[in-house]
């Protein structure tokens, strides 16, 4: 077919196949910048014209005939006046897209931990970032540090968490399973990898069991804090476990606390976020017998900035062990945990009626949406009164006049 042939525009596939070359190369147009480039040899590609940010034209070529058939030149000729429109052109947005692929290939899974690690430092408390830092440096780094994060794929990343599987730490393997889905999301949005290749690996691997959290049931809840009362090793690990009984705090929070977060004579305890686990403040209400044995507490530590200081250097708080270490003296070992007190606390007031937003603000839990916008003294007074009908009932436990018979709920 020759040129003056054409009877129609845009050009029909046929009308493409059958275009005839002449002495001379060519441009037969489209429609809006786009023409078909015909040589004299006979081969055909696809080209658009367009006007640079300074003014001037130029062209872009957009891929061979038959390779690229019109419908598909028209789509990549839009996509490239798309480009234009938002202030670039095609070889700037090329070139950058270039640079994004190298970094990528050249970016290390290292690197991209590096970076997260960086990015949690405001959204976790040092403790658990350290912690899971620990684990990422043990068993992510000297098996996929070096590698570029392109490169990672899922049938790889379902094979390194079976591999953690198999040495049976479940739960350290779920904390980094959530770490590199993070880290990968976040390379997935920047446009460094494709897709993230950790996601949707948990419906593939054991889901780990909360030993950590073991906790005694209600009915078996009395013998237990008449033991801890009685507990005859340590004045300071009495205390704290007492203490965990009645404010249902987590054991990181208590076993780093600071004279300068409590005001007896309020009854306040005031978490500063840097330590809370979602780096937001906290203020806990403490109970008369709360204060009464942060008191006592006080005439043995007050010399020192925490309230509960290491044994072997009081610069240092107490040790991660010593709570755990005490309620196995007690028999309660793989039965109940510093943690597990905060499902008890959680199990009875909800069982005595109270309205789930004092429990979950009590445990400084956060829920999403409108109601969960976080308040460090939220609902103070509805919890200090639920607290202190919950400290009641461990005074009794103490005294050996309760079996846990519900205090119902004042709302």
């Amino acid at each position: 077919m020759k040129r003056s042939e054409i009877k129609a525009r845009p050009l029909a596939e046929k009308t493409v196949a059958a275009l005839e070359p002449e002495e001379k190369a060519y441009r037969e147009r489209d429609g809006g910048g786009l023409y078909l480039y015909v040589r004299p040899d006979g081969g055909k590609s696809w080209e658009l014209r367009y006007r640079k940010p300074d003014g001037k034209y130029s062209w872009l070529g957009l891929g061979a005939y038959p390779e690229v058939k019109p419908k598909e030149a028209r789509q990549k000729a839009q996509e490239a006046r798309d480009l234009i429109a938002q202030g670039t052109t095609p070889r700037q947005h090329q070139k950058q897209q270039e640079a994004l692929a190298n970094a990528a290939r050249s970016e290390t899974v290292e690197a991209l931990m590096l970076e997260w690690q960086k990015m949690k430092a405001n959204a976790l408390a040092p403790s658990t970032l350290n912690k899971l830092w620990l684990s990422i440096t043990k068993h992510v780094l000297p098996t996929m540090g070096r590698m570029p994060i392109t490169r990672i794929q899922p049938a790889y990343m379902l094979e390194f968490f079976r591999g953690l599987e198999a040495q049976g730490i479940h739960e350290t393997s779920a904390k980094i399973r959530r770490a590199l889905v993070e880290a990968f999301d976040l390379a997935a949005f920047a446009g460094r990898v494709q897709a993230n290749p950790v996601r949707g690996a948990e419906r593939f691997v054991e889901s780990p069991k909360n030993t950590n959290y073991a906790h005694v049931s209600l009915r078996e809840l009395p013998a237990l804090i008449r033991s801890i009362d009685q507990y005859p090793r340590s004045a300071h690990v009495r205390a704290a476990m007492l203490l965990l009984a009645l404010n249902g705090c987590r054991p990181t929070e208590l076993r780093e606390s600071r004279w300068e977060e409590f005001d007896l004579d309020r009854g306040i305890w005031l978490i500063p976020a840097e330590r809370m686990k979602k780096r937001r403040p906290h203020t806990v209400p403490l109970a008369p017998i709360s204060v009464e044995l942060l008191r006592e507490q006080m005439g043995r530590t007050s010399a020192y900035g925490y309230v509960f200081p290491n044994r072997n250097d009081p610069r240092k708080p107490m040790s991660n062990m010593a709570i755990n270490k005490g309620l196995a003296y007690l028999g309660y070992a793989g039965r109940q945990t510093g943690h597990g007190f905060r499902h008890v606390l959680s199990t009875a007031l909800h069982e005595r009626g109270y309205p789930e937003a004092h429990i979950e603000a009590q445990l400084a839990h956060q829920k999403g949406g409108v109601a969960g916008v976080y308040n460090k003294a939220a609902y103070l007074e509805q919890r200090r009164a639920m607290m202190n009908a919950w400290a009641d009932e461990i005074a009794s436990m103490i005294e050996g006049k309760s079996n846990v018979v519900p205090i119902k709920a004042k709302v």
